[in-house]
């Protein structure tokens, strides 16, 4: 793993929410802290509606946690092109990510209940 990445468990319940929706909530919410970066939630896809994400086309790669992958969220008012991303195969020691989902905070919003 990355010297200066952590994951943490994130303490409490959060909601996922977008375009007036509810897209699930967790209470099994990773927290990545990256360097100088603000924190960002992974929230397990398995306590999300994954019904209304379609992955794109889109990738991009981060040389400490590998490739990721994009989807767009197909809201009633209309696409929120690329509003998700998610590491299929992280590196090793981001194993825990795999499988969560990481939302951009001006698409998405996930807030603690």
């Amino acid at each position: 793993m990355s010297d200066h990445i952590t994951l943490k468990p994130a303490i409490g319940t959060y909601s996922i929410r977008a375009a007036g929706a509810v897209l699930g909530e967790s209470a099994n919410v990773i927290t990545l802290h990256e360097g100088g970066h603000a924190p960002v939630l992974y929230v397990p896809r398995s306590d999300l509606a994954m019904a209304f994400f379609d992955k794109t086309a889109t990738t991009s790669h981060c040389p400490h946690k590998g490739d990721a992958s994009y989807y767009t969220l197909q809201a009633k008012s209309g696409p929120i092109q690329d509003a998700a991303w998610s590491y299929e195969s992280p590196k090793d020691g981001m194993e825990q990510i795999a499988g969560h989902l990481a939302f951009y905070a001006d698409k998405v919003t996930v807030e603690a209940t």
